[in-house]
C-alpha cells in the first residue's frame, strides 16, 4: 500500500468562489487513479482560500489599528475557512471517505478507514500545510504533495520581480532561506515556514505543482515526470 499527502490549496478549492470545475476534474482523476491503485490511500489537506481571505480582510478593515489586531483571532478565522472547504471536499467523494474531517492531526482517536482521508486547519501558529506535515508523519508517508496555484517555486515572487527564475528543485536549507522561520496570518509563501522546519527534522521531501493541472497531479502520484519543484 502507498500513501500520498496532499495539501490542497484553498486558491484552488476557493480562489474567489468555490472552483466546482476543479472539484469535479479532480473527483474525476482521482477515482480513476484509486481504481487503478486499489491498495494505495491518499489524505487531502485543504486550505481556505477565499473564504479565509474575506474575512481575515474584514477583521483588519474594522480593527484597523495593528496594535490592537489579534494574530490568533485571524489564524482562527482562517482555520474555520479551511473546514468549511474540508467538509465539501469529504462530501464530494462520498463512500470513499468514511471517516469525520481531521481537524487536530495529533489526536489519537484518528480513523482512517476509506480509501481518503480529509482535514482542514487544526490551531492558530502555522498553515494547513503544517497539518499535512504533521499527518504524513502521523501515518509514514516520506513526501508532501502541495499543490497550489503556482507551477514551481521562485528564486522571489515573480509578480514582483519578473527577474525571478523558476526552481526545479532546492535543499530544505536553501529553501528555508527564503521563507524565513516565522508564521504570519495569511502568508503567501510556497510552503509554510513552520512545517518546511518540520518536514526537514523528517525528512520529508515536499513537492510543490500547479494543482490546476490534475493530469498534472496524478503524474506525480503514479511516479512519472511532473512539473513543478522538489524539497528536500
Amino acid at each position: 500500500m502507498k500513501l500520498s499527502v496532499l495539501s490542497v490549496g484553498g486558491s484552488i478549492i476557493a480562489p474567489d468562489k468555490v472552483n466546482s470545475e476543479f472539484l469535479a476534474d479532480f473527483l474525476s482523476k482521482i477515482k480513476k487513479y484509486l481504481a487503478s491503485n486499489p491498495q494505495d490511500k491518499l489524505i487531502f489537506v485543504c486550505g481556505g482560500g477565499a473564504p479565509a481571505r474575506v474575512y481575515q480582510q474584514a477583521y483588519r478593515a474594522v480593527v484597523t489599528d495593528p496594535a490592537d489586531q489579534d494574530a490568533n483571532a485571524q489564524d482562527w478565522l482562517g482555520i474555520k475557512a479551511t473546514h468549511l472547504n474540508a467538509e465539501l471536499v469529504k462530501a464530494v467523494f462520498g463512500s470513499l471517505c468514511k471517516d469525520s474531517v481531521v481537524t487536530n492531526p495529533t489526536d489519537e482517536s484518528i480513523t482512517f478507514s476509506g480509501r481518503v482521508l480529509v482535514a482542514g486547519g487544526w490551531k492558530p501558529g502555522f498553515s494547513t500545510d503544517t497539518d499535512a506535515v504533521y499527518l504524513a508523519r502521523r501515518f509514514g508517508a516520506k513526501t508532501v504533495i502541495n499543490l497550489s496555484n503556482i507551477a514551481k517555486v521562485y528564486t522571489d515572487d515573480p509578480r514582483k520581480n519578473p527577474e525571478a527564475k523558476p526552481i526545479d528543485s532546492i535543499s530544505w536549507a536553501d529553501f528555508r532561506k527564503m521563507v524565513g522561520d516565522e508564521w504570519v496570518p495569511g502568508k503567501n509563501a510556497p510552503f509554510d515556514p513552520i512545517a518546511s522546519k518540520m518536514a526537514q527534522e523528517s525528512d520529508i521531501k515536499v513537492i510543490c505543482a500547479d494543482g490546476r493541472k490534475t493530469d498534472n497531479t496524478l503524474s506525480i502520484l503514479e511516479g512519472r515526470a511532473f512539473e513543478g519543484t522538489v524539497i528536500g
